[in-house]
Order: C-alpha cells, then sequence, then structure tokens
C-alpha cells in the first residue's frame, strides 16, 4: 500500500470527523439526547485515531539506527493498535454506560430537529470519507474480496478507516433510529438502546482491529504472489540451483526481509557462488521492491536435509533445546 493512498485517506476522515464531532454535540446541548453524546465521543475518538495513524506514519518514516538496525517502519503497527484500544474504552464503552444510565433514568427529547439534522449531516460527511477510504483501497485491493484485503494488508491505515468509517455510518444509522424511536414513542428509553447498541458496535470494530494489527505487531510473512516472484527470482538454474528453505518478515508496511538458504553447486568456487548471491539479491529486488533486507546463505543441496527442513532448536518460538543431563 502507498503511504500517500493511506494518508489521503486519513486526512478525509479527520476533517470529516472534527466536523462531525463538533455538530454533534451542539445537538446534545440542545436536546440531551444520549445517543447525540455517545455519537460526539465517538467523532472525537475517531478524530484521536486519525491522529494517532498520522503521528505513526511520520515515526516510522525515521532512519535507521545502530540500536534499531531494521527500522522503524513497525512503528504504523503500534499506532494502529493504540487505535483499537481507544476506540474500544472511549468510544464503545463511553457509548454503553451512557446509554445504561439513559435507559435507566430516561427524559424525553427537546428541539428534536438538532439531532435529526445533524445526524443526516454526518451520514453525508462520513459518506464522503467511506467513499475516499474505498476508492484509496481499491487501487489495491485487486481481485481479494473486503473481509480478505482487511485481513491481509500489510499496511494499517487503509483497513482502520475502512472499519472505522463503516462503524460510524452503521452507528449514525442505529442513532438515527433511536432518537426517531423516541420521538414517535415518547419514551427516551429508545434513545439510550441506540446508544447501547451504538457501544456494542464500537467494541466489536475495536476487537476485529486489535486481531488484524496484533498479527501484524507480532510479524507476518510475505502475501503468497510476492513470495512465487521471489523463489522465481532466486533460482538461476545454474550456480544457484533450488531453494533448501525460506522466510519472509515484514519489518513495516512496505519493508520485506527475506533470508533463504540457498542450493549451489559442489563444485562452485567461493567467488561463483558471490556473484550468484549478488545477482539473486539484484532479481529479488527487481521482483519485489519492498524486499529491503536479504540474506541468502549457500549450502550444498541434499534431498534428506531438504525434506527435514529449518531446525526447530534454532526457530523463534520452536521448541527449548534441552539441558545437559535431561
Amino acid at each position: 500500500m502507498s503511504a500517500s493512498g493511506g494518508t489521503r485517506a486519513i486526512v478525509a476522515a479527520l476533517g470529516a470527523n472534527l466536523a462531525i464531532a463538533a455538530s454533534k454535540f451542539v445537538a446534545f446541548a440542545f436536546s440531551g439526547s444520549s445517543s447525540m453524546l455517545a455519537e460526539g465521543v465517538h467523532s472525537l475518538a475517531d478524530s484521536g485515531n486519525q491522529f494517532l495513524l498520522l503521528v505513526g506514519g511520520k515515526k516510522a518514516q525515521r532512519e535507521a539506527t545502530p540500536q534499531h538496525p531494521f527500522g522503524y517502519g513497525r512503528e504504523r503497527y503500534i499506532y494502529a493498535f493504540l487505535v483499537s484500544i481507544v476506540l474500544f474504552s472511549v468510544g464503545g464503552m463511553f457509548a454503553i454506560y451512557e446509554g445504561y444510565e439513559k435507559i435507566r433514568h430516561p427524559h424525553e427529547l427537546e428541539h428534536w430537529y438538532w439531532p435529526v439534522g445533524v445526524l443526516v449531516f454526518a451520514i453525508l460527511a462520513e459518506g464522503f470519507s467511506f467513499r475516499t477510504a474505498i476508492r484509496e483501497s481499491n487501487e489495491l485491493r485487486g481481485k481479494l474480496s473486503w473481509s480478505q484485503f482487511i485481513r491481509r494488508a500489510k499496511a494499517p491505515e487503509l483497513p482502520v478507516v475502512l472499519l472505522e468509517d463503516f462503524g460510524a455510518l452503521i452507528g449514525l444509522v442505529l442513532a438515527l433510529g433511536g432518537v426517531g424511536l423516541a420521538l414517535l414513542t415518547g419514551d427516551g428509553v429508545w434513545d439510550g438502546i441506540g446508544t447501547v447498541c451504538i457501544g456494542v458496535l464500537l467494541v466489536l470494530i475495536a476487537l476485529v482491529l486489535a486481531a488484524e494489527t496484533k498479527s501484524l505487531l507480532l510479524g507476518e510473512s510475505a502475501g503468497l504472489e510476492e513470495v512465487r516472484k521471489i523463489e522465481a527470482a532466486v533460482v538461476d538454474g545454474h550456480t544457484v540451483t533450488g531453494i533448501i528453505h525460506m522466510r519472509t518478515l515484514h519489518l513495516g508496511p512496505e519493508e520485506l526481509l527475506v533470508a533463504a538458504k540457498i542450493a549451489v553447486q559442489h563444485d562452485d568456487t567461493a567467488g561463483e557462488v558471490a556473484a550468484a548471491i549478488n545477482a539473486a539479491e539484484a532479481r529479488i529486488r527487481e521482483a519485489v521492491p519492498i524486499a529491503r533486507v536479504i540474506y541468502l546463505e549457500p549450502d550444498i543441496y541434499s534431498e534428506t536435509e531438504a525434506a527435514r527442513g529449518a531446525d526447530p532448536e534454532a526457530t523463534p518460538g520452536g521448541p527449548a533445546p534441552h539441558a545437559a543431563g535431561h
């Protein structure tokens, strides 16, 4: 995902949410609608979330240091995870609490035209933001379904904005339904029920975001198409005759680490092997430009060793070596 595409979607969402938050708080002040208060806090939380995504994108651009030799690309994942926490705590839990209080102590809405007018305006503004996020995502989504795109995207910004805007639109419909039923029945409990529904929705979206960004934080491999391109680029059929095993890891949305043990001929000279490795690295970077860090280890191919795969004792998270005497 290009960083510029994500930034455009974030800025569009930030502008829309700031305007919507202000209008919702004005509507709450005039009508006393708990749905309006919950939606105002929701939009304010969303604005803070978009600010966090912009900060994360800026920090991720820092140069690598001796202490962080692979750079700061994962800053974008960290800030996206913070977004899920903010959305859960500030947006979801507050809305559930406010709705519960309104159900316990309902009161009639005043100046009903304020919340209705603001909700219509908010739906239009959120629709503009959602349309921008969809347009930017379509450039990268390809043939993937929307659920596949959100699960597989290595850059967190567009999935976050998509889910936030989608949740905001549903929340606005719920708020409009709660306010409408409260006006039709004269019972403010419906306003509280709508508010609780908004809170539950935000909590569910926050949990989805947390699960996806947690996976990115732990470290995800390259996509299947990228892996195939790398495999095809490594082997030249002469000096490099095959791949014994290979691993890839995203250091950031646009930075990929490639580590592989490659098979070479037993009678190749050190100079020939070194030249073959340099050529393979160049082919990998041409095929997959985001492959920034590449480690290729030459070895003599053995069917028996290849069948064993990587040494599990040397694998992070693999079985711990047995202590002496056990």
